[in-house]
């Protein structure tokens, strides 16, 4: 089974929200929340990749980002090898592009919302990054 590499956007506001998106419900892991990004195709950079996605997804372009960490996680019929970066600044307004509902949340309110498993390190270390109680 090949792995899927996968670049994901934490995408942070002035306030520290953090904006997710809902999965359709036709795709793996369908309705359930996730932070945007999607798959880095060959020859193509995690950043190039980030960039391409959030554009295609959000209609904006990125800014200053960092790595915050590589998540490998097997759910069984696929495995996924999740690149995530944080994106500090961007320009243009996001807003959904592919009709996925959307929301800004605080990191410590993203517990209240469903994941596909291997998002749970990403909210583990939001929770870290925000010194969430």
């Amino acid at each position: 089974m090949s792995v899927v590499h996968v670049a994901v956007g934490v995408i942070v506001d002035r306030a520290h929200n953090v904006l997710i998106t809902r999965r359709a419900q036709n795709v793996h892991q369908g309705g359930l929340w996730e932070f945007p990004g999607g798959k880095v195709e060959a020859g193509e950079s995690v950043v190039a990749a980030l960039t391409r996605e959030l554009q295609e997804e959000l209609g904006i372009v990125i800014g200053r980002t960092s790595a915050l960490l590589d998540i490998h996680y097997d759910y069984g019929d696929k495995q996924v090898m999740l690149d995530v970066h944080v994106v500090w600044d961007y320009t243009g307004e996001a807003h959904s592009l592919e009709n996925q509902p959307m929301a800004w949340v605080a990191p410590q309110a993203l517990t209240q919302y469903d994941f596909p498993a291997a998002n749970a390190a990403i909210v583990t270390a939001l929770e870290k990054l925000f010194l969430v109680d």
